[in-house]
């Protein structure tokens, strides 16, 4: 008979993966590192290979562990419908799901797809926002579940993954080092654009605002028109756009780190609970595909 892979042990795997962090990945489970480890280490036993690569510098996925993750994901998710389907339990209910633009572009349709197709009593409205606008209407109680960005180690939030900020632009783009930096960028209150100005400003780099937008495709045209300089999630790169090279001399943006946050319950009434056993649900399955969500999107898939 062959290997059977315990699925707590897997849930465990993608923690790491998603986060590339073991302290992360405990914090999320609600577990201590040290259990980690060892699920790690047991699931490396019954693969017979090795899944991470661990130094000094943080955590990487080897290519056994790349491979892992479509097995783990399967599993894991397949694990958790045969639980509800068990269960007796069926979803109702409405939930409001606010996501930022960056992610309703790439992988998340993916997701939502799946969730609909699971749960299909749930009635999902999608609020498609910057991550400063969904954090306000979340603590305003107009949203149930939020998937945007936050500052590197800011709280509130559960963690999904971690990336880098990134310049971007159009292939054909140089920057005049003698000239103030060209920016694009989405209106208050957006994180990446606090983040841009903030690095510039401290480095003394004189910037100018050459395009405003609330939308993806917006910023994406004025970049591609070579307008100036995105600052953007490097896992999130619009097709057509690129980071620029070391040698157009901009600061260090830093990291940003995606999270999922959850409103305060509405009452106790039984739809208010409704939704939030919709929104644990949801939760799990962006958590399972967290690995995904940043993947960039195949060219045939923009729009």
């Amino acid at each position: 008979m062959g290997q059977v892979f315990d699925p707590t042990q897997l849930r465990t795997f993608l923690a790491v993966a998603q986060t590339l962090s073991f302290t992360q990945a405990a914090h999320r489970l609600g577990v201590r590192q040290s259990t980690v480890s060892q699920h790690v280490r047991k699931l490396e036993e019954a693969a017979g290979r090795q899944l991470f690569v661990r130094d000094t510098h943080g955590v990487a996925l080897t290519e056994d562990g790349e491979a892992m993750l479509g097995f783990a994901r399967t599993i894991v998710a397949a694990n958790v419908r045969a639980a509800e389907f068990f269960a007796g339990t069926r979803l109702r209910g409405r939930l409001r799901f606010g996501a930022s633009e960056d992610f309703v572009l790439t992988r998340l349709p993916e997701v939502l797809e799946g969730f609909r197709r699971d749960h299909p009593e749930v009635d999902l409205e999608l609020t498609v926002e910057l991550s400063g606008t969904l954090h306000r209407q979340l603590a305003e109680g107009r949203l149930d579940l939020v998937l945007g960005k936050r500052s590197t180690g800011a709280e509130p939030g559960r963690l999904v993954w971690r990336d880098r900020l990134a310049w971007i632009g159009g292939a054909g783009l140089r920057l005049d080092p003698e000239r103030p930096v060209p920016l694009i960028v989405y209106p208050p209150p957006s994180i990446t654009r606090a983040r841009a100005l903030e690095v510039l400003e401290q480095a003394g780099r004189p910037w100018h605002i050459v395009c405003t937008s609330r939308s993806l495709s917006g910023v994406r045209a004025a970049a591609l028109a070579g307008l100036g300089v995105v600052p953007h999630a490097e896992g999130l790169v619009p097709p057509g756009l690129r980071p620029l090279p070391a040698r157009s001399f901009l600061p260090e943006l830093g990291g940003v780190e995606f999270v999922l946050l959850r409103g305060r319950a509405r009452s106790a009434a039984p739809e208010a609970m409704a939704a939030q056993q919709a929104a644990d649900a949801l939760s799990r399955a962006i958590l399972a595909a967290g690995d995904r969500l940043h993947a960039r999107p195949p060219l045939t898939t923009a729009r």
